[in-house]
């Protein structure tokens, strides 16, 4: 049984266009500027600035006293899942593939993600990086989504993401083929190149079923 190993942020939710979401009602409610908004979005990181400083800036530019929990709940509230994911998803896990998702983040704030998305239903397993112990690219977090599959990376599979290090090159270095959500983005030369690319959910479980030989066509 193949082996399908899913990131969450940005590969099967937007959590881009989540957090615009939120920044958007979160000017309006403490009558901010539309600049503003870009100024939120430039200070998110793409989610890769740690949530303390993120606030930090926040209360320090704004003078609002944000707490973490409640701005997890609230993101999690704009999270929303394209229907063609777990129908992609289940296509998959009915022709015989296990499906993993394998995301770093809390675990509390990440399951909540996927429970309010209902991808729970939808895969065989999920690991997240607070309660597996690594966080990718590190191996550990892999290992534990395989294992919860009950398969094992010496057993080969994919690996499906948007991030060029914790994705693509964690996944090669588990010894799994990788699949990069493009995102609208050029590839970074930088990284060894992804096997496929791909621009959403259904065109990755497309890649999935190319067993041919291929340049990856960055």
């Amino acid at each position: 049984m193949p082996l399908a190993i899913f990131d969450l942020d940005n590969t099967l939710i937007d959590r881009a266009a989540a957090f615009l979401r939120w920044a958007t009602r979160f000017a309006a409610v403490q009558q901010l500027e539309p600049a503003d908004v870009a100024w939120l979005v430039d200070a998110d990181g793409d989610g890769f600035v740690p949530r303390p400083l993120f606030l930090a800036a926040i209360r320090a530019r704004f003078a609002v006293d944000l707490p973490v929990t409640a701005y997890q709940a609230e993101i999690v509230e704009m999270v929303e899942l394209d229907p063609a994911v777990p129908v992609a998803l289940d296509g998959l896990r009915a022709v015989g593939w296990r499906v993993a998702i394998a995301t770093n983040g809390q675990t509390r704030q990440q399951s909540a993600k996927i429970r309010h998305t209902g991808l729970d239903a939808h895969v065989d397993a999920v690991a997240i990086s607070e309660e597996a112990g690594e966080r990718k690219p590190g191996r550990r977090i892999f290992e534990v989504a395989a294992q919860r599959c009950g398969a094992s990376l010496a057993d080969g599979g994919w690996m499906i993401g948007d991030a060029a290090e914790a994705d693509i090159g964690g996944g090669r270095r588990a010894g799994l083929r990788t699949v990069w959500m493009r995102r609208g983005r050029a590839w970074d030369a930088a990284f060894p190149a992804p096997d496929r690319v791909a621009d959403d959910i259904p065109a990755a479980v497309e890649a999935l079923s190319l067993r041919e030989s291929a340049e990856p066509g960055l």
